[in-house]
């Protein structure tokens, strides 16, 4: 089977990495990749949102199956224009619908999805530049810190945590007004703040069943300790040590049966990745938010440990069969730490030659900002590198991470060395 993924960070280079191991593969291509994905397949040179380009790639190169890894073009509706296209039927798309989408692409539609199907979330109210004032009186309902998050897709940049009222009402202005975060702001999201621990559950469904993939948890923040600007994620932790059975049965009872049922109750097709930002308050579960797609840095820690054929799981996804496969973990767990440029997630350079690749033994290093140049691996993104590592335990796979990362150097190369700290 020939098989294109979609993207070209940390994620698309594990999924690369991980349908290579299949023998259900015949050629990859990604589109449009990295350094590290064009060592084990095709890079080409295609925008992921240029639906007809894709849809020629698929036919000249005949591929059969189609996994997108970003959310833009999901929520801008690939799956739609597969399943509108006469030649491209019978190609494998594994991703929600534009429908289906909007639960990542609109964070209000989200929160309406959420109330709709009772499944536990922060209280809320939608406000646009017409209801300013309203929005502005809102807040003062709310005891801080006050959560602002603008509707649509900002590129992870979009919600403010503030613990000042009158900074939190001029921040509404400058989303709604001054459109801080451009289009993505013509609505925001008042949220009460939910205090405590935050993980990811990652959930295929075929829009019937569902299989529940590891947990995994990340470091958004640029600074040791969880300080600093936010960013695309510093680095996971895969399974995540304080889920145990029964917190693990509440998010199935309360939230991912709910949200699939939900999914089949509204008739969206949706064959693909739900990626559930949960917190857990006390010994309770609550969804923060949902994307559509698989998050990264977390796949650099949950492909690894996923021991049934990848391939097989997308066919049966697309199928609908997925009830009918058992899916197969490794008990041991992933750490991720990233590299990222200096300056980021500010202003970075791009072109640094990155050094000592050849040198990492024992652990994954994903690409996920690099580009070649001259016959060297160079930097090509604000995130560069992620160093994954299995272990018994967490704390020895972070430990072999950090070990490799000190063969590996760029410059103004940047990491946090504290992943794991708060576990």
């Amino acid at each position: 089977m020939n098989i294109l993924i979609l993207g070209s960070g940390g994620r698309e280079h594990a999924f690369a990495y991980k349908i290579a191991q299949s023998n259900r593969c015949e050629n990859i291509f990604v589109a449009p990749g990295n350094a590290g994905t064009a060592q084990i397949a095709t890079n080409i040179a295609l925008s992921v949102t240029n639906f007809k380009a894709i849809e020629s790639c698929v036919i000249a190169n005949k591929i059969e199956m189609v996994i997108v890894g970003p959310e833009d073009p999901l929520v801008e509706g690939i799956a739609d224009y597969f399943s509108a296209s006469k030649a491209l039927k019978g190609v494998m798309l594994i991703g929600p619908s534009k429908q289906g989408a909007a639960l990542e692409g609109s964070k209000e539609r989200a929160k309406e999805f959420m109330t709709q199907h009772q499944i536990p979330t922060a209280g809320y109210a939608s406000f646009t530049n017409e209801s300013l004032v309203e929005g502005k009186l809102f807040l003062e309902t709310l005891k801080a810190p006050y959560v602002l998050k603008a509707d649509g897709l900002a590129a992870g940049k979009g919600v403010l945590i503030l613990n000042d009222l009158s900074e939190a009402k001029q921040e509404l202005e400058n989303m709604l007004v001054h459109s801080k975060f451009g289009d993505a702001s013509s609505k925001v999201v008042i949220e009460e703040f939910l205090d405590g621990i935050e993980l990811s559950v990652f959930v295929l469904t075929d829009g019937k069943g569902y299989k529940i993939l590891p947990t995994a948890k990340d470091y958004k923040r640029i600074g040791e300790g969880d300080v600093g600007l936010n960013t695309g994620g510093m680095g996971a932790i895969s399974p995540v040590p304080f889920v145990d059975e029964v917190l693990m049965k509440k998010i199935e009872d309360r939230i991912v049966r709910p949200t699939v049922n939900g999914l089949k109750e509204e008739q969206i097709d949706y064959k693909g990745f739900v990626f559930i930002g949960l917190i857990k308050v006390g010994d309770e579960p609550f969804v923060i938010e949902y994307n559509v797609r698989m998050g990264d840095p977390e796949t650099e820690v949950v492909l690894p440990r996923i021991k049934t054929d990848l391939v097989d799981l997308f066919e049966a996804t697309y199928s609908q069969e997925l009830d009918l496969l058992d899916l197969e973990l490794d008990e041991r767990s992933a750490a991720t730490v990233m590299l990222v440029s200096g300056g980021y997630p500010e202003g970075y350079k791009k072109g640094e030659v990155i050094y000592g690749l050849e040198g990492v033994t024992d652990s994954i290093v994903f690409h996920a900002g690099t580009t070649e140049k001259d016959q060297k691996v160079v930097t090509n993104g604000g995130r560069v590198l992620a160093v994954t590592s299995l272990d018994s335990d967490f704390r020895e796979a972070i430990k072999k991470s950090y070990q490799n990362i000190e063969k590996l150097s760029f410059n103004r190369m940047n990491y946090r060395t504290d992943i794991g700290f708060d576990l």
